[in-house]
């Protein structure tokens, strides 16, 4: 199994690609792979973890063959990232019950307050290494297929 995860993200919500932006910037390690959850390919392997072909509520985090949602996935990603960011870590000591719900009310109002795209978002040349295909993750050695 690789020490790669993967990221999940909305692919039409402006907040989630910034937010796969400001990561794919701060991924020093190259620890990272990132895939939009409308496209087939990452539905194909969150199908393997049961995840619901419609979901959207989330990003959604698989590492170590492991699967997380909402904050704790957002908390896991942070622990991984350059500069002061891995100090966030700290707030996985909060019970999912406390983290969870202001989550969960951004997410609830993802759209509203940052807008939505049409079309999922394209990796530039420079990007396309850290963005989800067959070729990255069977480079990874990732045993998920």
């Amino acid at each position: 199994m690789s020490d790669k995860s993967i990221i999940f993200f909305d692919g039409v919500c402006n907040l989630c690609n910034t937010s796969i932006d400001f990561v794919i910037q701060r991924d020093k390690k190259d620890h990272f792979l990132v895939g939009a959850l409308q496209e087939d390919f990452s539905r194909q392997i969150l199908s393997k973890f049961e995840v619901r072909e419609d979901y959207l509520d989330s990003i959604v985090l698989v590492e170590k063959g492991e699967i997380y949602y909402k904050s704790t996935a957002a908390l896991k990603i942070a622990r991984n990232l350059s500069g002061l960011w891995p100090a966030l870590y700290t707030f996985i000591l909060l019970p999912k019950f406390v983290r969870d719900p202001i989550y969960d009310w951004i997410g609830a109002n993802r759209y509203r307050w940052f807008g939505k795209k049409n079309t999922c978002r394209l990796a530039s040349p420079e990007e396309k290494a850290k963005f989800l295909s067959k070729e990255n993750l069977e480079q990874t050695g990732f045993a998920v297929l």
